[in-house]
């Protein structure tokens, strides 16, 4: 597989030209392999297997926890691990599993610095990359197909934030809240 940094690839991981495409709906992924991903979850099933397995196929260096590294643990500490890892730069990202998505993704996001969504589908992930900088993936064990995940995965890594005015203000405003409600020290 070719490198994704400064280019622009499709579904299928083909190069695409942006000036014969006609495409202008075209993101250029900052997101190449080797980035140092944490994946983390509570229990292991054919959906976190295959993201396990797309994630290595695609040249990823992962840090696995939780029953995904054979270690029984709940939710919130697989969540901590993996966010902790983020917000620490352990890990240019992660990715979470737990049945809804909803736990997973409410624990990361206590961890300052964690931008985690959860994402049902490949427009939600796109958009949450574009517009919010996420850089914790969540996905519910319950809802996601293996199909569906790949499609998400595809999404999260062709997409890169596209800094403007409105969403680096926006940004600020969430960097500001999670400033003031932090216990001081």
């Amino acid at each position: 597989m070719l490198p994704k940094t400064g280019m622009y690839y499709d579904i299928n991981d083909l190069p695409i030209d942006p000036a014969t495409s006609g495409r202008t709906d075209l993101i250029e992924s900052d997101r190449g392999a080797n980035v140092k991903i944490s994946v983390g979850s509570d229990e292991r099933n054919a959906v976190t297997d295959a993201v396990v397995s797309e994630l290595r196929r695609r040249g990823h260096e992962l840090r696995l926890y939780g029953p995904l590294a054979d270690v029984p643990e709940g939710w919130p500490k697989v969540a901590r691990q993996v966010a902790e890892d983020v917000a620490g730069e352990q890990a240019d990202e992660g990715v979470l599993f737990c049945w809804t998505g909803t736990g997973v993704s409410m624990a990361a996001n206590k961890v300052v610095g964690v931008r985690a969504a959860l994402c049902a589908d490949a427009e939600t992930a796109r958009g949450a990359r574009r517009w919010n900088d996420a850089n914790l993936l969540c996905l519910s064990l319950r809802n996601t197909s293996e199909a569906v995940a790949k499609e998400i995965l595809e999404a999260w890594f062709s997409t890169a934030y596209q800094p403007n005015p409105e969403d680096d203000a926006h940004l600020r405003e969430l960097k500001a809240l999670e400033a003031e409600h932090q216990p001081p020290r």
